[in-house]
């Protein structure tokens, strides 16, 4: 029999809604452990037993469940009033759509959900001095307890956040050109299918944005690369790529790769510069890098039961060429 209104539910049609694998997927699926882009590690519901009774509780348990992750993905489901005990466990409207529009919003990585968490800086990384030649690297990277809390993590809404800076004191032209490109990247947040930047301007040269924690393997993925538009320094660029230990639903540790290049060909300025045409004067004063580590993690604010989050933090490299 279908599932139609008027009619009586019967316990498959329950089941299905509890905890079907494949779509049309069930609230375990996409709440609970799940695989892949699915699952949120909320506890699962319990499925009835075949030819068995459907009790207003189990019914209750799944519509709250629903309401819970829908609190957290911030989507509107169809208004429904709870049962009790003796009613007719009859159909109610729209269970599947609603089903459906939450499993979407978990496979998109809960893009609107706002409980979560901005840690303090995790890691923070500076170039050990002032006046590297070719290019300065940066490793830092987040280990979670296992493969599952790490796939939760995202789907969720978690993000990692990198940011870019100099640490001294901007008094020239090409300290001034890297400051720049570290202010228009922003915050470079790595969500679960995308990566988002909160910053703007410079030359967008590689734009990998649309690569998320979903689409990272164990080499690294240019995530996106800035180029100076400062005069003189056109050739001055930072990047941020990312990378996994292994596939995901494996994988336990992200590892996040900031790279500032200074190539032969740019100058550095005097100035004031007296001389007509300008004269080239310190060409490697470039300055100390700094990359900082943040997560942003999902909290029970808004209806999650238990809420997944990182293990450790780490700073893998800090190197100059």
């Amino acid at each position: 029999m279908a599932y139609v209104a008027g009619d009586t539910i019967l316990d498959d049609e329950y089941n299905t809604f509890v905890n079907s694998s494949s779509s049309p997927y069930g609230y375990n699926h996409f709440a609970g452990t799940g695989s892949l882009n699915y699952g949120l590690g909320q506890t699962p519901i319990s499925t009835v037993s075949a030819g068995g009774t459907i009790n207003a509780s189990e019914w209750n348990a799944l519509f709250t469940g629903m309401d819970n992750i829908a609190n957290h993905t911030n989507d509107s489901l169809t208004a429904r009033a709870a049962v009790s005990a003796g009613d007719t466990i009859a159909i109610k409207a729209a269970v599947a759509a609603d089903l459906a529009t939450l499993a979407a919003s978990v496979a998109a990585g809960s893009p609107n959900a706002t409980a979560l968490t901005t840690s303090s800086a995790l890691q923070t990384v500076t170039t050990a001095a002032e006046g590297w030649d070719t290019s300065a690297t940066q490793e830092v990277s987040v280990t979670f307890a296992s493969a599952d809390t790490m796939r939760h993590y995202f789907n969720a809404g978690g993000k990692v956040r990198v940011t870019v800076g100099t640490s001294q004191v901007v008094t020239d032209a090409k300290d001034t050109a890297f400051a720049d490109l570290g202010t228009a990247l922003g915050n470079i947040d790595i969500a679960a299918q995308s990566t988002l930047r909160s910053g703007s301007g410079e030359g967008l040269t590689e734009n990998g944005l649309a690569n998320g924690f979903h689409d990272l393997t164990t080499s690294y993925t240019t995530l996106i690369t800035l180029t100076s538009d400062n005069t003189n320094y056109t050739s001055n660029t930072v990047s941020i790529a990312a990378k996994l230990d292994a596939a995901v639903g494996t994988a336990t540790v992200i590892t996040i790769k900031m790279t500032a290049t200074d190539p032969a060909d740019d100058t550095q300025y005097t100035s004031p510069n007296t001389e007509s045409p300008a004269v080239a004067a310190a060409v490697k004063d470039t300055p100390k890098m700094v990359t900082t580590l943040f997560t942003l993690t999902p909290n029970t604010s808004e209806g999650l039961g238990t809420a997944p989050a990182i293990d450790s933090s780490n700073t893998e490299s800090n190197t100059t060429v």
